[in-house]
């Protein structure tokens, strides 16, 4: 009888508390106000001075690899390093979430074509890769290649720093198996996404 006493009781006062009117105060909540992206860098064969054009995202004229009879050697593969200069404020850090790729391959008879990326904080030693592969036959193609991360557990910049984003991006074509086969495969644009999370 004195349990059903005690919650008679507990009941009651929890009414009492609900019926009472809250007085709750209003806040506004913002985001890091110092977050910002301080430079934006490319350099490679892919990417030759004059040919990487950014708004928010990066869009290459000559980042195109190909492979075949009578194609150099040095053709087979092209890369593009990307830096971004980031600051962090205090308490807050910055993950890479996801990257889109976007081009067009054409591939003969086992010819091959890949994508790769490599992401690192300079300074860091996490990093993280990505790699998509294509064989052929492909008569032609476009295609979107998303690099997608868990942000808690991958790459992430210290709190409070400024730092470089270093994305080391590669694109190849390779005719091992098939010699008298070719192939290309471009990179025409490389898309980030930046999100804030609470």
């Amino acid at each position: 009888m004195k349990f059903f006493a005690a919650i008679a009781g507990l009941v009651v006062a929890a009414v009492g508390v609900l019926a009472s009117p809250l007085q709750l105060e209003e806040r506004q909540v913002s985001g890091p106000g110092a977050f910002n992206i301080t430079s934006i860098g490319v350099n490679g064969s892919g990417c030759p001075a004059g040919t990487a054009y950014y708004i928010l995202d990066l869009t290459f004229s000559n980042y195109i690899a190909s492979a075949g009879p009578g194609i150099a050697v040095s053709e087979n593969r092209k890369n593009c390093a990307i830096t971004l200069g980031v600051h962090v404020p205090g308490g807050y850090t910055f993950a890479i979430a996801t990257v889109d790729y976007r081009g067009f391959y054409q591939l003969d008879y086992k010819v091959k074509a890949v994508q790769r990326a490599l992401y690192y904080f300079q300074g860091q030693t996490k990093q993280a890769v990505a790699s998509s592969t294509r064989t052929g036959f492909v008569a032609g193609a476009d295609y979107v290649y998303r690099d997608q991360f868990d942000i808690w557990s991958q790459v992430r910049c210290p709190c409070g720093t400024s730092t470089v984003l270093n994305l080391d991006s590669s694109i190849r074509v390779d005719n091992s198996q098939n010699r008298q086969g070719s192939g290309l495969i471009t990179n025409d644009s490389v898309d980030g996404r930046l999100n804030t999370i609470f």
